[in-house]
Parts: structure tokens; sequence; C-alpha cells
């Protein structure tokens, strides 16, 4: 999950804190002698096991998925980190029409066909409306050189048109298309992804549908039990709708720092990263994590998070939780535009702290400028804003003073 600017400034890139591997953390001097035994007996090269990962129920679709799941995004070497993940156990791939890797993924199924019987796949697609979904999905079949994904998503449900798109997951129109393409047999299950700061209100939609399959969105593990978030979260695993994590934690975070503050973590030979790994499993809801995982350090370290994870307790959380908030993140996982509105602003600044990330700590920076561009003026003019007040009221504290003014000079 780190581009090579970003490994050399020390930071943490995409789906945020998970990603950053083995290499980052022993450079910060978290492992040292706690590095996790099974990190050291494969340090050497392939891994020694194989067997599956551990596996949660998918909503109410009869399908296990492994508790850790690898994002595909513009990665290089695919197939040989796609190998790498499968002898790892990892059995479900994330990919998308602009991630970039659907021919090396189908590829990759070329020449290991036995591995599609067990292995979920998912790709997604940007419909300008529900039904286009039906036809995006025969051109991501021809990209994946396969006959069926397991699931197909629509892609940052609510970024275009939230007012329209709040709508979708409720409407006849998603239906038909949902039904018509299971009926197809050319994608077991529908649902879509979000990082939309009012993802909630499209959460609760799909409750509302009662069509949706499964749910991928922007999640963190400390989510406060009377936000509008928890309760949606719900409503989702109430009606059986499946929940995959992503984007949980991202931004330039002091790795030193956060060891220095949970000396607890080297005494369990875990790193911070696998800490938040077995944080957001704690929560039952979830039934896998998606990170982008771009060498087979980070596959070995969270492949080992997962089989040796144990649910958190609640004290502990906390502490990963403060700890990782003073440790300066630049994007906030639990956005719901409750920044904004402290500070009495239209502008979207979760989103706009978010493209920065992309720019500064991911490595996407044409993607970024792209995503600025097409953002309203009206969400990009943060000028005259309290950004005290936004800090305050924001879960993960981001100093938009400080960062707000380089998204206007990276971004613009």
């Amino acid at each position: 999950m780190r581009d090579h600017d970003a490994e050399r400034a020390g930071r943490v890139d995409r789906r945020g804190f998970l990603g950053a591997g083995v290499g980052a953390v022993a450079a910060a001097g978290v492992l040292a002698e706690g590095r996790p035994v099974a990190a050291r007996q494969q340090a050497g090269g392939e891994p020694a096991a194989s067997a599956p990962l551990a596996k949660r129920k998918l909503g109410k679709t009869g399908v296990e998925v492994t508790m850790l799941n690898i994002g595909t995004w513009r990665s290089s070497g695919v197939e040989r980190l796609l190998r790498f993940a499968w002898a790892n156990g990892v059995r479900y791939i994330d990919t998308a029409k602009s991630y970039g890797t659907e021919p090396a993924i189908g590829r990759w199924l070329q020449a290991v066909p036995e591995a599609r019987k067990e292995l979920f796949l998912v790709t997604k697609d940007h419909p300008r409306s529900p039904r286009e979904l039906v036809a995006q999905l025969d051109q991501r079949l021809a990209a994946l050189k396969t006959d069926y994904v397991d699931l197909i998503f629509i892609h940052a449900m609510g970024d275009h048109d939230f007012a329209t798109e709040v709508r979708w997951p409720a409407s006849a129109e998603f239906k038909a298309a949902a039904e018509a393409i299971r009926k197809s047999g050319k994608a077991r299950f529908v649902g879509f992804s979000t990082h939309h700061p009012q993802r909630p209100e499209i959460l609760q939609a799909a409750v509302k549908g009662g069509f949706v399959d499964v749910i991928m969105l922007q999640n963190n593990p400390w989510i406060a039990q009377e936000d509008a978030m928890n309760r949606a979260l719900d409503a989702c695993h109430k009606a059986g709708i499946g929940l995959i994590s992503m984007k949980q934690v991202a931004g330039n975070m002091k790795l030193d720092e956060i060891a220095r503050r949970l000396p607890e973590l080297k005494e369990k030979n875990l790193t911070p990263y696998q800490a938040l790994l077995h944080a957001i499993w704690t929560d039952e809801r979830f039934s896998s994590v998606c990170v982008s995982m771009r060498n087979t350090d980070q596959i070995r370290e969270n492949a080992d998070a997962a089989r040796r994870f144990q649910p958190m307790p609640k004290s502990a959380m906390l502490r990963l939780r403060d700890a990782c908030i003073a440790a300066g993140p630049t994007m906030c996982a639990s956005c719901d535009g409750r920044c904004s509105r402290a500070a009495g602003t239209d502008a979207e600044l979760g989103n706009l702290t978010r493209l920065l990330t992309y720019h500064e700590h991911h490595g996407y920076r044409a993607e970024a400028r792209r995503l600025y561009g097409e953002m309203a003026g009206s969400a990009r003019d943060w000028k005259g804003a309290d950004l005290e007040a936004a800090r305050a009221a924001c879960p993960n504290k981001l100093d938009f003073a400080s960062l707000l003014p380089r998204a206007d000079e990276l971004l613009g």
C-alpha cells in the first residue's frame, strides 16, 4: 500500500493504516525482537502455509469469505502478488474497472484455473444509472477473462450525484438490474461501495430496498454507539446485508509514536497494523477487510494477523484509537460531514483531505487531481470556514488549517 515516494517519506498510503507492511514498521523501529513469529519464519521466501484464512459468513448470501481480502488498485506485479496472497490463504480478490488490474487477474486465473472454484472475485463499475450496470458487467467479465464474478459493485455510491444516488439502493430500477444480473449467472451477488460522508443514509436506503446483497464501506473500528453510522450498520446486519470494511485509517502516521504509546503491542508480537486489523475484526458485523497489499511483506503481515486474530477488549481499542489520532491522520475514516457543519461551510472538508491523502500518501496524483477538478467550486472553497471548530468536531481531529492549504496547492 505504499508507492516509492511514500516509502522514502516513511508514510502510510492507500486504504490506510493497514496497508503499509512489515518493511515500513521495521523502519520505524516497531518490530525489533517483537516481529511476529510467522513473519520471521517466512522471511526467507515463499510462505510455508497455504490453508485458507479464517472465513466469515457474508450476510445472508450463504457464502463464507476470508476475513482478509486483497485490494488491487493500480498495483504493479499483480500476478506475483496474487500467487503470494493465495499461498498465504487469501481467497477474496477485489478489483474494479478504474483499478487497471482486471487483465492481470484474468491472466492469473487462466494460469491457475483450479483457483476459480475457491476464489471470491469482486469487481466494480461506475454506471450513470443502475440499469447500465447490466451491460457494464459484460465488459468487466471480458477484461477478467471469466464467465462470472461472485460480486459486482456500483463503485463509490453517492460520489457523483448524492441527491440522486442516495435513492438508488431502494429504487425499482436498481432492483430490476440486480435481479437481471443474478438471473443471468454473470454475477452471483450485487451491491455497492461507498465512502460518501452521508453513507449512513445510503446504507439505510439499502435496508429499505431489501435487495442489496453486500456493501463495502469506509469504516473505522471505534464508531460511537450513538452515531448514525453505528445504527446504519446494525440495520444492515439485521437485514442480512453483507458488510466489507475498507479505507480504515490513512495518513502520515508516526509509527514509532504509536509503538511508544502502546508497549503492549510488542509484548503481544503485534504491529500497529495487525492491532488495527484485530480491532476491525472484533466487530462481527463485518465479514472481511479489504486491504491494498503491494508487496509480499504486507501480505505476510496481514495474513499473520488473520491467523492470530483474537477479539480486542474495548479498553485496548480505545487506546489504539487515541494513539492513531495522536499520530496525525490526514484522512478521517469516520467522516460524516460534521466537520463542515461545525465550520459553517459548504466546502467538503472530509473529501478535500481524502483527495490530499490520495495525492500525498497513496501516490495517485492524477486521480486525486481529476476528482478534485470534478468537485463543485463551493465544495472546494473552504475560505472563511472555522477550521478550529472543524478540527474539534472531527472524530479523528484532523488539522484542517495545515491540510487544506496543501490540498489547494497540490490539487488545484
